[in-house]
């Protein structure tokens, strides 16, 4: 599944407004971030807002602020809001005019859609949230051991498995 430029956009903004839901976060900040033109992503950000996800407050220190619940909502949510799903293959052709081939790859890519959608039904912006600061936090590592900064205990390398054959007995000497 390959995600349109505005679905990408909703959930880059989304995730930034979550992450700090008291902030007003203004869009031309998003756009800089993710080096998009600030008028496309307010055209994906309007639509969050009339979808009740992101409150648009205007003025000074205004910007957008993030209103949905992050332990509730999905990335399925905001995907399926900027995302046509295409019906499955055999639906889109008539089936007197599909091949075996066409049924084949028609079960196998439906199946793998679906895959996804479920995928993305099951992860919620609090479940992204965490894995955004543990890849922060093994970024921030990762950063400190090329500095030369120590990161604490490295991890142990593998032993190397081998065979030995069995100590001989020993002789006590009197």
């Amino acid at each position: 599944m390959r995600l349109q430029k505005n679905t990408s956009l909703a959930l880059y903004s989304v995730l930034e407004f979550a992450s700090e839901p008291a902030r007003h976060i203004s869009a031309a900040a998003i756009a800089d971030r993710y080096g998009v033109s600030s008028h496309h992503l307010a055209k994906v950000l309007a639509e969050l807002a009339r979808s009740g996800i992101v409150e648009s407050v205007r003025g000074a220190g205004g910007g957008y602020r993030f209103t949905g619940n992050a332990r509730r909502l999905t990335l399925m949510d905001i995907i399926q809001m900027f995302e046509e799903f295409a019906p499955p293959l055999e639906e889109r052709r008539a089936p007197d005019g599909m091949t075996p081939v066409d049924l084949a790859l028609g079960a196998v890519l439906s199946e793998i859609d679906e895959n996804a959608k479920a995928t993305f039904s099951s992860i919620t912006l609090a479940t992204m949230l965490r894995l955004i600061e543990k890849q922060k936090a093994s970024g921030l590592a990762a950063a400190g051991q090329l500095a030369g900064k120590p990161r604490g205990v490295p991890p142990r390398a593998p032993r190397a498995i081998t065979r030995r054959s069995p100590a001989p007995p020993r002789v006590r000497q009197k």
